[in-house]
């Protein structure tokens, strides 16, 4: 089957997540062991010993869940299970180019190590050390009411395009404060904060986006082997150089999740799995298209079920 594998984000993360996975694949023990060493800080206290609020925090959000993406990726493969196409939604992006074979494992966790550390520091700048949330869905109004909605609010941005009446904002404590009364009043049904510490995807983080840009300068983004969709674009990412352009703008920029759903549907893959912790793109997938088959892929007893 033509199979595209997802990569989930920020919000995927739970306690002890894929440690059912270390306890019976010596494939993931090693990733383990190598992520340790690049992030310098131990990788297994870190995924399974830590609490939500714990995980919460970006810095530590971004190596756990593409630790867990890259864990089932790298599972899979071991199984004799690759895919045909890949994607991932904002820092699920990252796990997608190492399987595209745009950046290896290790060069991956590496910059997921400091974009965590960047977009942290600069959600502190702008919401104050220990801020609750930066980001918050919005459900029940489509992205032109969003964004009409939000216009003039200062510190209150577009985010994530998720679902065609799922939104996320991101921004200051006081911007997402204002636009939570200012979009109820437009008709959401609800208007939710997100467990995650940094405005992501917002001109918040243009300072977490040039400390980045130094990194990402030095890295050798390969041409993809195999087809990889952008957040910034909807589309299929051409080349090595494009890929290092998209992850830099990525970090400010909305994620156009629906349009890259559209064209990967478009694309003729006959399958779908969710490679890493959680089912949220999975579900988000049955907004646009309930055609597919879509599958979430991040604990043993799902791997053994799926190829079964």
């Amino acid at each position: 089957m033509k199979t595209c594998f997802l990569y989930p984000g920020q919000g995927a993360q739970y306690p002890q997540m894929g440690k059912d996975l270390w306890e019976n694949y010596s494939v993931v023990k090693d990733l383990f062991t190598m992520a340790s060493e690049v992030l310098e800080r131990d990788c297994e206290k870190l995924v399974f010993e830590s609490d939500a609020q714990t995980l919460g925090r970006t810095d530590n959000t971004q190596p756990a869940v593409t630790i867990i993406n890259l864990a089932v990726k790298n599972t899979l493969k071991e199984l004799g299970l690759s895919s045909d196409g890949c994607a991932g939604h904002s820092l699920g992006e990252y796990a997608a180019y190492s399987d595209a074979g745009v950046l290896s494992d290790e060069e991956v966790l590496k910059a997921v190590g400091l974009r965590g550390r960047y977009m942290h520091e600069a959600g502190e700048k702008a919401n104050g050390a220990g801020a609750d949330s930066s980001m918050a869905a919005v459900i029940g109004l489509e992205l032109s009411q969003v964004e009409k909605a939000i216009s003039g609010i200062e510190g209150a941005f577009m985010a994530n395009w998720n679902a065609p009446t799922q939104i996320v904002i991101s921004g200051t404590q006081e911007g997402l404060a204002q636009a939570e009364t200012v979009l109820k009043d437009a008709g959401a049904r609800r208007v939710l904060r997100l467990k995650v510490s940094a405005p992501c995807h917002s001109p918040l983080l243009n300072e977490a986006k040039e400390k980045f840009s130094t990194f990402l300068s030095d890295l050798d983004f390969k041409e993809p082997a195999k087809p990889l969709y952008s957040n910034v674009t909807g589309k299929i990412i051409t080349s090595g150089a494009e890929a290092r352009e998209l992850a830099l703008r990525q970090i400010v920029s909305s994620v156009l999740w629906v349009d890259e759903e559209k064209s990967i549907l478009s694309d003729g893959y006959e399958r779908i799995i969710e490679t890493g912790p959680g089912k949220i793109l999975t579900g988000l997938l049955k907004n646009i298209s309930s055609d597919i088959a879509a599958v979430p892929c991040g604990t043993v007893e799902q791997i053994k079920e799926l190829l079964n």
